[in-house]
């Protein structure tokens, strides 16, 4: 039996997944792997388009962007979640906004998942039961990354205020700003 015809056993009664992405490439070659997995997958490319999905036909599981056209990814997971508590949600996060990630599973994702991700990786996170350890990455982050995705925690936590994170990270304002301005290490 094959890793995908095990996973369409473990979907329970309702198969419903709202996919919610404003790359539209990615959107749908998302939602064809997953309907191939056996989901019933509805499409919304904005903040908007979500939020009207997740009221009127909220699904079992979900796949939300962070970063939208239209906003915050964020706010469909408060929708969706005060609509149907036991829904499934990972939210997919690109580089610099892991701590943005981490503040959705607190307000009712189940996990988030750093993109590109691929079906397989979704699949297991939306049907994680959460007791077991995930195995571990076979490319761990480098320890400037570490440094670089607490900074951007922080600066998240500041609510994006340059000197407040500076004066808690004990670090001169100026190089926290050339921090910032730089791109992930990898």
């Amino acid at each position: 039996m094959t890793e995908t015809a095990e996973l369409e056993l473990d979907l329970g009664p309702d198969p419903s997944l709202l996919i919610v992405d404003d790359d539209d490439v990615f959107l749908k070659r998302l939602a064809r792997a997953m309907e191939k997995r056996g989901f019933s997958v509805e499409m919304a490319d904005s903040v908007a388009a979500g939020k009207a999905i997740a009221t009127a036909r909220p699904p079992a599981y979900a796949v939300i962007d962070l970063r939208l056209d239209d906003g915050n990814g964020l706010d469909v997971v408060e929708v969706l979640r005060a609509k149907r508590e036991d829904a499934r949600i990972v939210v997919l996060t690109g580089y610099g906004a892991i701590a943005t990630a981490v503040a959705a599973v607190k307000i009712g994702a189940t996990d988030y998942l750093s993109k590109p991700a691929d079906a397989n990786e979704v699949v297991r996170a939306l049907l994680s039961s959460g007791e077991a350890l995930p195995e571990p990455p076979e490319n761990p982050m480098s320890a400037d990354r570490v440094r670089w995705e607490h900074i951007q925690r922080v600066y998240e936590q500041c609510d994006r205020n340059v000197s407040e994170t500076a004066r808690r990270l004990s670090m001169h304002r100026r190089t926290l700003q050339r921090i910032l301005a730089k791109r992930s290490p990898r």
